[in-house]
């Protein structure tokens, strides 16, 4: 989908996503020295809003203005106290990548892209990380189609932990955690299945 198309979805319903952030995003956070973190693709900034509550500057990045406008919006009614902490910045994170180590975190997360995108935005977002700055990505994968719930349902842009690692080999990250993890989604027990990679630089 193209910047168009995502501000016409954004627009047209309250919350494409939920406001809290993914719980298999909170227990990755690390102690980095300069507390300046990279939300790649930040949709309605429920994970910028998150890395800001906590006391970091935070760059979020994402091609529809749309979903800044909302972005923006979500930040003054649920955390005005963040206000300051955030730059929300409208570009394409495909064509345009980040300044080369520049931030103590990157965070990816639900970007779904065909693999040589997939590839290209997630070796960026390695080359942006800071020595020992932390890469935290996040997907719908594979598996989801099957064994799972919700997501995209075109197999072309989900991916597992394992091309994620293949995806940053030789970018200077070192793998720490590469896995499938369950999400329960709603109040039936049913759960989604993501894949969750986590790298740091030395």
């Amino acid at each position: 989908m193209d910047a168009e198309s995502w501000d016409a979805r954004y627009a047209e319903q309250a919350h494409v996503w939920s406001a809290e952030p993914s719980p298999v995003r909170r227990g990755d956070l690390l102690r980095p020295a300069r507390w300046h973190a990279l939300d790649v693709a930040t949709g309605e900034g429920r994970h910028a809003i998150w890395f800001a509550s906590r006391g970091w500057t935070v760059t979020a990045v994402d091609f529809s203005g749309e979903a800044i406008r909302k972005a923006r919006a979500l930040q003054e009614a649920h955390a005005p106290g963040t206000a300051g902490r955030i730059e929300w910045v409208r570009a394409d994170v495909v064509a345009e990548p980040p300044r080369p180590r520049a931030y103590d975190a990157v965070a990816i997360v639900y970007l779904q892209l065909p693999a040589l995108q997939r590839r290209r935005v997630l070796r960026a977002g390695a080359d942006a990380l800071a020595p020992g700055g932390t890469l935290l990505v996040v997907g719908h994968d594979s598996t989801n189609l099957t064994e799972g719930v919700g997501g995209p349902q075109n197999p072309a842009v989900l991916f597992t932990a394992d091309d994620v690692a293949q995806d940053l080999a030789g970018s200077g990250v070192s793998i720490l955690r590469a896995e499938r993890a369950s999400r329960p989604v709603g109040d039936d027990g049913a759960a989604a299945l993501d894949a969750v990679v986590v790298a740091r630089r030395a």
